[in-house]
C-alpha cells in the first residue's frame, strides 16, 4: 500500500551511516489523525530538551534543520521562498539530502471512500487540490533516510483506529509494512505513548542523528519497532507501589498510596517506562500520581483495554494470589522487623564493655 523496500546499506548491517555533508533536515509531518499532542509534549522534553537538538548544543551532533510545524514560522504562497509546505516539495524533488521523516499521528485508508479526502496538507500547485498524508508518505518514505513514528496513532493507530472507526485508521507500519526499510537501512522506528513520553522521543531522535553522526551504531529496536531500551520493561518493574502488590495491598480508592491494579491498572503486563522515569524532569507518571495505566503505549490500544478502571483480566486471580502470600509474607517480616528496628544490645551505658571487644594487652 506504501512504499516500497531500498536496498540496505552498512546501515542495516549494524554499522554507522555515512556521515552527512550537510545539515539533516527533520521533516514533521503532523497532518495525520492526531491531536498534536505528541508534539506538546515533546516541548517539555529535558534530556535531552528539543532546544539542544534543533541548537546543536550537544557534543558531535551533525548540522540540524528542524521543519517541525509547532516551531516554524514560515508561512506564504505554495512554493514560496517562506512557505513552509515548500521544504516538503523539495525532499519530494531530491533536494534535501539527507533528512528523517518524522510522521504524528495515524494514517487513514484514502482508498475506502467515493469522495474527498480524511486528512491531508498543502495542496498540489499542478492540481491545486488539497495532498493527503497518504499521499505525502508515499512520496517521501522511500527517500527518507529515516522514518520516526512519534506516538500511538502513528505508531499503531491509537484511538482513531478504534473498532468502528469510518476512516480504516493504521499506524505507519500497517501502512509502509512492518518489514520496510528506508533507503539507509533502517527501519521504521517507533515511540508510542498517548501522548509520547517527550525524553523517550527526543533520546530517540538523538540516538538516530549520531547514527547518521557516524557515532553509533544500529538502533535497537523490539519487535514492535519501539527503542528496546526504552520498553524492555513493564510499568510494573518500575513503579513505585510494585512493592505494596507483592506484600497483597490494593488501594481500593483512588489517592491511597498502595498497588493501583484492582482500581483497573494495567501496568504489570504494559511495557512503558514512565513510573520509573517520570514526565518531565523526572517528575510525575502516571501511577507515580496517582493514575492507573491504560495501556497506552501498547498496539492493542485501546480496545484490548477498555473498559478502563476495570479490573484486568485475571487481575482477580493475581491479587488473590498476592493477597495470601503477602500476608503471610507480611507476618514473617513483622518479626524480621522488630528484631533489626531495636539497637544492638551493647550499645548502652556502663562501665562494663558488651561488644565483645578483647584489648590486645
Amino acid at each position: 500500500m506504501g512504499a516500497t523496500a531500498s536496498t540496505a546499506t552498512s546501515a542495516e548491517r549494524g554499522g554507522p551511516a555515512e556521515t552527512p555533508s550537510g545539515p539533516v533536515h527533520i521533516l514533521w509531518i503532523n497532518a495525520g489523525l492526531s491531536c498534536d499532542g505528541d508534539s506538546v509534549s515533546l516541548t517539555a522534553a529535558m534530556q535531552p530538551s528539543i532546544e539542544e537538538i534543533v541548537t546543536g548544543a550537544l557534543p558531535g551532533l551533525p548540522e540540524i534543520a528542524v521543519h517541525w510545524p509547532l516551531i516554524d514560522f514560515e508561512c506564504g504562497p505554495v512554493q514560496g521562498a517562506d512557505n513552509f509546505v515548500e521544504w516538503f516539495f523539495k525532499a519530494d524533488r531530491g533536494e534535501l539530502e539527507p533528512f528523517v521523516l518524522v510522521v504524528e499521528g495515524s494514517i487513514p485508508n484514502e482508498r475506502i471512500k467515493p469522495e474527498g479526502y480524511w486528512c491531508g496538507f498543502g495542496d498540489d500547485p499542478a492540481t491545486g487540490q488539497p495532498i493527503t498524508t497518504s499521499e505525502w508518505l508515499d512520496r517521501l518514505a522511500p527517500k527518507a533516510t529515516a522514518v520516526v513514528a512519534i506516538g500511538t496513532c502513528a505508531t499503531y493507530g491509537g484511538i482513531h483506529a478504534m473498532a468502528g472507526n469510518p476512516t480504516g485508521a493504521m499506524g505507519v507500519p500497517d501502512y509502509l509494512g512492518w518489514e520496510w526499510k528506508s533507503k539507509a537501512g533502517l527501519p521504521i522506528v517507533c515511540v508510542p505513548g498517548c501522548p509520547i513520553q517527550p525524553d523517550n522521543f527526543s533520546e530517540t531522535l538523538l540516538y538516530l542523528l549520531y547514527q547518521l553522526a557516524g557515532s553509533a551504531p544500529m538502533i535497537p529496536l523490539d519487535d514492535k519497532l519501539r527503542p528496546s531500551w526504552l520498553f524492555g520493561a513493564t510499568v510494573h518493574e518500575g513503579c513505585d507501589r510494585g512493592g505494596y502488590y507483592e506484600q497483597g495491598q490494593f488501594a481500593e480508592n483512588y489517592g491511597e498510596p498502595e498497588c493501583l491494579v484492582r482500581l483497573g491498572c494495567w501496568g504489570p503486563v504494559v511495557k512503558c517506562n514512565v513510573p520509573k522515569r517520570g514526565w518531565i524532569n523526572g517528575v510525575g507518571g502516571c501511577p507515580n500520581v496517582g493514575g492507573i495505566c491504560i495501556a497506552c503505549t501498547m498496539p492493542g490500544f485501546p480496545d484490548k483495554f477498555m473498559p478502563f478502571m476495570d479490573e484486568p483480566p485475571g487481575a482477580k486471580v493475581s491479587v488473590t494470589a498476592s493477597s495470601a502470600y503477602g500476608a503471610a509474607i507480611r507476618r514473617l517480616r513483622s518479626f524480621t522487623g522488630k528484631t533489626v528496628d531495636k539497637e544492638p544490645k551493647w550499645r548502652q551505658t556502663g562501665k562494663k564493655l558488651t561488644t565483645g571487644y578483647q584489648p590486645p594487652w
